[in-house]
């Protein structure tokens, strides 16, 4: 008699599903290494929104938080770019956009 199973966690379905379901896109990829690149209490504040020939523009919570990763631009350009496969990010715009 063989053992059934324990039921996956629905979170792990979800999660394997939506990363099945999403675009092939620089944005969509950027989007989803965010977190673990920019790190979560970073993610918390900012978040990719668009993309635009190899531009990632980054929308920040604050000014000071547009302003700190600015200045940590070229680390976090090197990191995205050492996790993608095949797409390249150019260069990161940070802007501070309205709660």
């Amino acid at each position: 008699m063989s053992r059934r199973r324990a039921p996956e966690p629905f979170a792990a379905i979800l999660r394997d599903a939506v990363a099945k379901a999403a675009p092939d896109t620089l944005l969509a990829r950027v989007q989803a290494l965010w977190p673990e690149v920019a790190g979560p209490a970073t993610a918390a504040e900012s978040a990719p929104s668009t993309e635009r020939e190899g531009t990632v523009t980054i929308d920040c919570s604050g000014a000071v938080w547009a302003q700190e990763l600015a200045l940590l631009e070229a680390d976090l350009v090197a990191r995205l770019n050492g996790r993608l496969e095949g797409l390249q990010v150019c260069s990161l715009r940070f802007r501070v956009t309205a709660p």
